[in-house]
């Protein structure tokens, strides 16, 4: 294969990546849903949007210290709720996906306030007017 060159590879894995990725969420898609057409766009959607999602966050993932913080946290959620379905019954979608949202904005809103005056932080720039 004499065109195939270090970046192709590089591109051929990546690719790779983002379909384990979206093989590995079917399971979870099909816990959801039955339907067809919910398991296949989402599944569409994940791939296209993991990359974007990446290298919009990749800029500013110093920012976002306390994050993993929030992450392990709705993970032990997920996992205390697993746990106790047997025990006090299933939790409402509302109430979990309530919870799990709080988390995360709660890690990004400390991450960004005990950041926000390191040396290297830049914040956030809007539109540019006039010449830079």
């Amino acid at each position: 294969v004499a065109w195939a060159t270090p970046l192709f590879l590089a591109l051929c894995m990546v690719e790779f990546a983002d379909l384990i990725f979206a093989v590995d969420s079917v399971p979870a898609i099909l816990a959801i849903t039955d339907d067809t057409f919910i398991v296949y766009t989402s599944n569409i959607f994940a791939i296209l949007g993991l990359r974007a999602l990446y290298f919009a966050l990749a800029a500013m993932i110093h920012r976002f210290a306390y994050l993993k913080y929030a992450l392990a946290l709705v993970l032990m959620f997920i996992g205390s709720k697993i746990f106790l379905v047997n025990i006090i019954g299933k939790i409402p979608a509302v109430i979990s996906l309530s919870v799990t949202a709080a988390l995360i904005t709660g890690g990004v809103v400390v991450s960004l306030w005990k950041t926000r005056n390191q040396p290297g932080v830049k914040p956030l720039r809007t539109i540019p007017r006039g010449r830079p």
